[in-house]
């Protein structure tokens, strides 16, 4: 194996994969600017049988679910032994996807959970920026009772007891994100 080059960011990535044209690319999701899933599809759009392996510290089940759909072949998290990513690696490049047996079992999990609508991921990510129902209401210019209903149905189809127990489920399950530009 040969390192041909490295990025900080997606277009970087992007850049660097159209010059150099790996084998198998490392992405990591969490980068400044253009993250790794926007570099992922770009590439993918590009270069459509491009063999991308998704490394990142997050292993909720949506953010690896958006990496798959998005075209990425495999999928380790950082913490995992080393011996793991030369296998992994060398299983996509020789055409297989790979995704850790324990990511695995979270997709399984939440496979047949109904999941957030758009509106409602928008809700969510506006609940963990701190803001109450009015507030919410007014951002998005819809009465408060709606705002209430979209609450109520996040609380259910997390399985959550209230507001902060839904926005921490939905940051380990990746379906929101913190961001980070603001800290």
């Amino acid at each position: 194996m040969k390192l041909v080059a490295e990025a900080a960011n997606g277009k970087e990535a992007v850049d660097a994969f159209r010059i150099h044209r790996p084998d198998v690319t490392l992405m990591d999701l969490q980068m400044p600017g253009v993250g790794g899933l926007e570099g992922l599809h770009a590439i993918r759009h590009e270069f459509p049988n491009a063999r991308v392996i998704v490394l990142t510290t997050y292993g909720g089940d949506m953010q690896v679910l958006r990496a798959l759909q998005g075209g990425a072949r495999g999928y380790l998290l950082k913490g995992n032994v080393h011996e793991e990513h030369l296998t992994c690696i060398r299983a996509v490049h020789a055409g297989q996807k790979r995704i850790p047996p324990d990511v695995a079992a979270e997709l399984a999990i939440h496979s047949m959970d109904d999941p957030l609508t758009e509106r409602e991921i928008e809700v969510l990510n506006l609940i963990a920026a701190g803001n109450a129902n009015k507030q919410i209401a007014d951002i998005l210019s819809i009465g408060e009772a709606t705002v209430k209903a979209r609450v109520t149905n996040i609380l259910s189809k997390l399985g959550a007891n209230d507001r902060t127990h839904a926005v921490t489920i939905g940051l380990k399950r990746g379906i929101i994100a913190l961001n980070i530009s603001q800290k």
